[in-house]
């Protein structure tokens, strides 16, 4: 496996470390904030919403910027979207945390596959089968990582942004592709 496929193979799996705690994690926060169900049950339709809405803005944005380009920026607007919570408190900072989240998991999917796509050249299914199972073991680990850390989901969000920031300066580094 080359260079410039391993760091599309982490880049995918620190997403998928990077969403899951999020997604996993989010309603029980705002459920932890907010006692009224009417209130924190919005996350889920706001996450919802952002992800339908972000791949329409995607669409539309077509060839103006890189695949790679969008998935790096996906992850940072992730990494922002995980860590919001802990600067913006109560239902504001969750509410937040889906539309940033939300609007950006869909977006990455799209442009690591497409990326996957031109990095691989005419057989890209081998680089995307890596990358689909780096993926899933950052969405096992994620969880398995929250609760090894048991002080709340500050350490773990802090993490997870970690770990997308680190995804996202693998990307930009092309120079081994």
């Amino acid at each position: 496996m080359s260079t410039g496929w391993r760091r599309l193979v982490l880049s995918y799996g620190a997403f998928g470390f990077g969403y899951i705690i999020p997604a996993t994690f989010l309603p029980a926060m705002a459920k932890e904030i907010v006692p009224d169900p009417r209130l924190f049950g919005w996350a889920w339709p706001v996450f919802g919403a952002a992800a339908v809405l972000s791949t329409i803005c995607a669409a539309r944005l077509g060839g103006r910027v890189s695949h790679r380009s969008a998935w790096i920026g996906g992850h940072l607007v992730m990494a922002l979207g995980v860590i919001v919570p802990l600067a913006v408190p109560g239902l504001p900072g969750i509410m937040a945390a889906a539309l940033l989240v939300g609007g950006t998991f869909m977006v990455i999917t799209m442009a690591g596959m497409q990326e996957a796509r031109r990095i691989a050249g005419p057989n890209p299914r081998a680089l995307m089968a890596a990358m689909t199972s780096a993926f899933a073991l950052g969405q096992i680990l994620g969880p398995m990582t929250v609760s090894l850390l048991s002080r709340g989901f500050a350490p773990a969000l802090l993490l997870a942004a970690a770990i997308l920031a680190l995804g996202a300066f693998l990307l930009s580094e092309k120079k081994h592709e």
